[in-house]
């Protein structure tokens, strides 16, 4: 299974270095990553990781200028792509097919020729173009994955907070990660 991951530069860049450690519970999964400018600027605010730690954990990295990358291209096969975390601009960019750099012309590739596109969009509170983006956006065949808090699986730590969005991503793709603690039923 071949994944783009994508990271723009909403706040969450740690949610996306999350997502990356998970994917090497699967070895089945290439993941091949995109990090805007925007991205690598709240990295810096937000956490103490480098891009180098994001990097290190996938086996492709393009530059986001790159729209001559082989992702770029519709006949190169990949099985989807995971937007983590999501900026509204991002959504806008692929509501209106803005494509014009190399990860709205990844997701713009993964909606034409109808493949899996998950966003998780970050931003609080949303505004009625926010959603008016997401609506369309799922129109458009987009999943959409907030990350909202969840409290009926026990996760009582930014950790499992976290583990349990990627395992709601994840399921998209049939992926069962193993730190996903799902509703059990009463």
């Amino acid at each position: 299974m071949r994944l783009i991951i994508g990271i723009s530069g909403a706040s969450g860049s740690l949610l996306g270095y999350r997502l990356l450690q998970a994917l090497r519970e699967f070895p089945e999964v290439e993941p091949q990553l995109i990090i805007t400018e925007g991205a690598r600027e709240t990295l810096a605010w937000e956490t103490d990781l480098k891009v180098e730690d994001f990097t290190a954990l996938v086996d492709v990295v393009y530059d986001n200028n790159n729209l001559a990358a082989n992702i770029a291209s519709g006949s190169y096969p990949t099985d989807g792509m995971i937007i983590v975390p999501c900026s509204m601009k991002t959504v806008a960019g692929i509501v209106a097919g803005f494509a014009d750099n190399l990860l709205l012309r990844a997701a713009d590739v993964c909606l034409k020729e109808e493949r899996k596109l998950v966003l998780v969009p970050r931003e609080t509170p949303l505004s009625r173009i926010h959603l008016r983006n997401l609506k369309e956006a799922a129109d458009y065949g987009c999943s959409i994955v907030p990350p909202m808090l969840t409290f009926y699986n026990g996760a009582d730590s930014l950790e499992r907070q976290m583990d349990h969005i990627i395992g709601k991503v994840l399921s998209r793709f049939g992926l069962e990660y193993s730190r996903f603690v799902p509703w059990q039923g009463r």
